[in-house]
């Protein structure tokens, strides 16, 4: 289910995924394609690890992270759920051949 909720979101962030909901920050977003295909990844991943280690799990990587780089922002991007989802949001069919727990991979990129 998508839902417009401008409140929610910090500077640039445009679209936020808590299953089992795709927040999105002006209506106009809800034809963006890409955007949507990206949030859907991450509901993906949120699926496999039963929703509540997700977001254990992306807020420890994210600290971790965020003490590597000094930057916040810098730990976002490299966050091994992001670079997967950035990685295939162009790729429309990728949910349907996307392998479990396919985020791993990513984590020593």
């Amino acid at each position: 289910m998508i839902l417009v909720f401008r409140h929610f979101f910090y500077k640039n962030y445009v679209g936020l995924s808590l299953w089992p909901f795709i927040f999105l920050k002006t209506r106009s977003l809800k034809n963006d394609d890409v955007l949507i295909n990206h949030e859907k990844i991450h509901l993906r991943q949120q699926q496999e690890l039963l929703i509540l280690p997700f977001y254990v799990l992306y807020l420890t990587e994210w600290a971790i992270r965020a003490i590597w780089y000094l930057d916040s922002y810098k730990a976002y991007q490299n966050l091994s759920f992001e670079q997967e989802a950035y990685m295939h949001e162009n790729n429309m069919d990728y949910l349907s051949s996307r392998k479990t727990f396919s985020f791993i991979k990513y984590l020593w990129r």
